[in-house]
């Protein structure tokens, strides 16, 4: 990242944090796989551990902080954070402070919680993907279902969050792209939400379809947004036509899921996955 990108990029995490919503581009339509798609990577999470030829955890600004003014400190290779059983991927956030004897990059926080990435050939240019999760709903959770560039800095690298959903508001899923011209700390970010009941209480299917010409997100076969590249302003507007990985993570605080408070009570809370496939046309 140059001097330019990371002042760029400091003025960007100073704005202040705001629900990342544009609901002009909502659709309501279905969602189907295309026909001539392949399945070129999945994971069913069948044995009883994380696989890490897949995936691997991010902990990168535990020391510093994370973004966004969140509260978790990411554990990497903890069960009680992340964990495979059942047929399940669990990421559990907890209320607790870290060992720093143990935990040698504890920032401080007062919460743990995990992020896992996909790892090696697992990130993809224009995919059909499907998460089945169940989502936590207690105030102060984040969970997000999303991509993020292999090179190149935020934003100007570009962003797809296939899902989040925020404590302050649960049962309303939201999906948005974030790129250079197009991004929240702007007010012109783009993107839709949509109410889910029982988005808590059970599993769904978060679903990505990327094409070059478009993005499109839903849930269960229903598609609720469609961003289309046909604005002007070359990769600042559509970055997507670089490889992108895969990112489950469950975060904690932050004036968006935090708007309404922290509700400790309720800890701990899980994410849990029952399963994660790619599609590639030919």
């Amino acid at each position: 990242m140059t001097p330019f990108e990371s002042l760029a990029l400091l003025l960007v995490l100073a704005q202040p944090a705001v629900a990342p919503v544009a609901s002009n581009y909502r659709i309501d339509e279905a969602m189907v796989r295309p026909a001539d798609a392949r399945l070129v990577w999945s994971d069913e999470f069948d044995g009883n551990a994380l696989d890490p030829s897949k995936w691997r955890y991010d902990t990168a600004r535990n020391r510093e902080g994370w973004y966004n003014g969140e509260l978790q400190y990411y554990a990497a290779d903890r069960p009680e954070n992340v964990r495979v059983a059942d047929g399940h991927l669990t990421i559990e956030a907890r209320r607790e402070r870290p060992d720093p004897r143990v935990y040698a990059d504890w920032g401080g926080q007062d919460y743990t919680s995990g992020r896992i990435l996909t790892r090696g050939l697992a990130a993809w240019t224009y995919a059909y993907v499907e998460v089945r999760a169940k989502l936590p709903c207690a105030r102060g959770t984040w969970p997000a279902i999303w991509m993020l560039p292999e090179t190149g800095g935020w934003p100007d690298g570009g962003e797809i969050d296939i899902m989040e959903m925020v404590g302050s508001e649960p049962e309303v899923v939201h999906a948005n792209l974030h790129t250079a011209l197009f991004v929240h700390s702007r007010g012109t970010q783009r993107g839709a939400s949509m109410p889910l009941p029982g988005a808590c209480g059970a599993f769904h299917d978060y679903k990505l379809d990327w094409r070059a010409d478009s993005i499109t997100i839903g849930v269960d076969g229903h598609a609720y947004m469609r961003v289309r590249n046909d604005q002007p302003g070359g990769r600042g507007a559509w970055p997507f036509v670089a490889p992108f990985h895969l990112i489950l993570n469950l975060a904690m605080g932050g004036s968006w899921a935090a708007a309404r408070g922290m509700d400790d009570a309720a800890l701990p809370q899980r994410m849990e996955v029952d399963y994660v496939r790619v599609w590639q046309r030919p």
